[in-house]
Order: structure tokens, then C-alpha cells, then sequence
């Protein structure tokens, strides 16, 4: 637990909370002297105070970049996001990671979601439903080009057609599994499938 904070340190730490939030980024020394009436030698005192307690950290000795830190003296939540690419159109031959058509993105909290280059796919049906994917889920997938037998995986089918399904590797065949009895397994040659990702998370957008 960070020691109690004057009525000095809660001013600006209010401050740096109120401008993350309405910014997605810290302001600067001078931007944070100029909004609270103080000198700038002020605000570095005080944020150098604030360090100290545990509540803020300061990228480098003269870094610009602040972050706000939880009780457990991590990045909070507010500064952790990170944006990932939710899959559009896909061009055969290219990892999904690489692919130039995105439907937008999605953010997601970096401090869960550490692996690089990590894509998002929206999921339409109902076969995954009893892996609790369901219809408009977006899957969260790591680049991979090669799965495990039982892992759920973002593939693509004959270059042409991605899906979500779980993954067997059988002795003449790839079996891609749904997870729902009123769907039938499928089964491809060697060379129809290829794994774009190994799905690591789901989020459900809900309507509004």
C-alpha cells in the first residue's frame, strides 16, 4: 500500500488519471505545469514524490512517459490497452497477421494478452457453441501455423474460407472439429488446411 499522499500528490495524480482517461496518454511536464497553475520544477517534485509512493512510474530518469501504477505496482488497466486487428477478407498465402484487409479493432488489455502480433476473427454460427463461442464472438489468436490435436484454431480451408474449429491431426487426413453435436466434423487433405492461429480468447461484444 503506497503511503498516504498529501493533498499536493492527490491533486496531480487526479490530474494524470483524468487526462489518460480523456487522452489515451499522458501529458507532459509543461502540459501538466500549464493546466495546474504550477511551475514545471513543481510537477517534477511532485511527481518524483509520487514515484516514490508507488503510484506512478517515469520511463528513464528524463522520460516523458508516465504510468499509472495499481496497488500491485503494475500499469493500471487505464494506460495497458493495445489495440489488434480484427480480420476482414483474407488473401491466400498470407498469415492472417499479415493480411492489408482489416475490419477495424479491438482493444485489449496488454497486461493478459502479451504474445505479438495477435489478431482477432469474427466468428459466425453456431459450431463452437459448446466451447462457448458463439455467434459474433471475436476470437482472440496467437500467429501459429501449426496446432496440437485438440487445440482451437483460426484456419484456413482450401485458401478461400476461414473457420474456427478444434484441430485434429489424424494419420491420412486433417479433422477440423465443431463444438456442437448438430454439426459434423470435417475432414480435409494435408494440403487444404492451413492453422493461421492458435485462439487464446474470446470477447462477446454485447448489443447495444
Amino acid at each position: 500500500m503506497p503511503s498516504r499522499l498529501t493533498p499536493t500528490q492527490q491533486r496531480l495524480l487526479d490530474y494524470l488519471r483524468s487526462k489518460i482517461a480523456a487522452d489515451g496518454r499522458a501529458p507532459s511536464l509543461r502540459e501538466a505545469a500549464a493546466d495546474l497553475h504550477v511551475s514545471h520544477a513543481a510537477v517534477a517534485r511532485t511527481l518524483k514524490a509520487l514515484a516514490s509512493k508507488g503510484c506512478v512510474r517515469r520511463e528513464g530518469r528524463y522520460g516523458r512517459t508516465v504510468h499509472l501504477l495499481n496497488r500491485a505496482r503494475e500499469v493500471a488497466a487505464l494506460q495497458r490497452g493495445r489495440d489488434v486487428p480484427i480480420v476482414g477478407r483474407i488473401a491466400a498465402g498470407l498469415p492472417m497477421y499479415a493480411q492489408a484487409q482489416w475490419d477495424g479493432s479491438v482493444t485489449l488489455d496488454a497486461g493478459i494478452f502479451r504474445a505479438q502480433n495477435l489478431f482477432a476473427l469474427r466468428v459466425r454460427g453456431d459450431s463452437m457453441q459448446a466451447a462457448g463461442i458463439l455467434d459474433g464472438d471475436l476470437v482472440i489468436c496467437e500467429p501459429r501455423q501449426y496446432a496440437r490435436n485438440g487445440e482451437i484454431v483460426a484456419a484456413l480451408i482450401r485458401g478461400e474460407e476461414a473457420t474456427v474449429k478444434r484441430f485434429f491431426l489424424r494419420t491420412d487426413h486433417i479433422e477440423l472439429r465443431p463444438e456442437n453435436p448438430a454439426h459434423a466434423p470435417m475432414r480435409f487433405g494435408f494440403g487444404e488446411v492451413l492453422v493461421q492461429g492458435k485462439v487464446i480468447g474470446v470477447l462477446r461484444v454485447l448489443p447495444p
